[in-house]
């Protein structure tokens, strides 16, 4: 995201972008919100998220990687923090081995 906003692209365009790739990339839910100085003098900040993303508790510490970049504009600062949610693997390779506590399996007796 941040080499497309010093490219020079529009940053509904680029987050829209970048989201659409993390979710291609077997990801279950990712939020992206870009803040400071859009348009204008003012600042604001945009959040674009697509699936259902975790907030508090044990599950997000095991399921949610984040991140913080800031990318230096002629207008000044703009901020990028990135959430994904990883998918359960029973594995633990490509996520965590323990199931979300609301996952209940289903048994035929």
């Amino acid at each position: 995201l941040r080499y497309k906003l010093i490219g020079g692209l529009a940053v509904r365009r680029a987050s829209y972008g970048v989201l659409r790739f993390i979710m291609e990339s077997c990801s279950k839910c990712c939020e992206v919100v870009v803040s400071g100085k859009l348009r204008g003098q003012r600042a604001k900040s945009m959040k674009f998220v697509d699936g259902l993303m975790i907030h508090t508790g044990e599950p997000k510490r095991l399921y949610v990687d984040s991140a913080v970049r800031h990318v230096l504009l002629q207008q000044g600062d703009l901020g990028n923090k990135e959430k994904i949610k990883k998918p359960q693997d029973p594995q633990g390779k490509d996520g965590p081995k323990k199931p979300l506590p609301e996952h209940e399996a289903n048994v035929e007796p």
